[in-house]
């Protein structure tokens, strides 16, 4: 076992990890910050992305001990406490872009560092950046409007 020190969501914390622990583990079962989801261990669905200094990473690909020092972003800090909804959050809501939201936190990850990169992405873009996320459920129709609709709001011209 060896103490790992990580920023999660702006505040510091520590846990107990063996070296085969995977960072969503560590979030979801050490940190109880369970909106980060496992949907496949094999890092090719995307429910586990979380922002892992500003990069969207798959979670369920990364040692927990790899994260030492990192500052980690995971769905529950991309609003503030208490605050509106993150424009990402706000899209999603606003362009039914989720059905049984078990991808959206990692699809909203995935788009706030892509949009970060690209702030007036074309849909052909968006959905060349979701293509390491899937969803089961909608067609992604709804999720690129979400996505493009979070751009304009955080350009600021919504």
């Amino acid at each position: 076992m060896r103490q790992v020190t990580l920023t999660v969501n702006g505040r510091r914390r520590s846990a107990e990890v063996e070296d085969r622990d995977l960072l969503v583990d560590l979030l979801r079962e050490k940190l109880r910050l369970t909106g980060t989801h496992v949907g496949c261990d094999t890092s090719q669905c995307g429910a586990c992305t979380v922002l892992l200094n500003g990069a969207a990473v798959k979670s369920c690909a990364v040692f927990a001990a790899q994260a030492e020092g990192a500052k980690v972003t995971t769905i529950e800090g991309l609003a503030k406490p208490g605050g509106p909804l993150h424009p990402i959050q706000q899209a999603f809501h606003e362009e039914h872009g989720l059905q049984c939201g078990f991808c959206t936190p990692g699809m909203a990850l995935t788009l706030h560092e892509f949009l970060r990169r690209n702030p007036d992405p074309a849909d052909h873009e968006v959905r060349a950046a979701l293509g390491g996320n899937m969803c089961r459920c909608t067609g992604y129709q709804n999720i690129v409007a979400s996505a493009l609709n979070a751009a304009r709001k955080m350009r600021g011209t919504a």
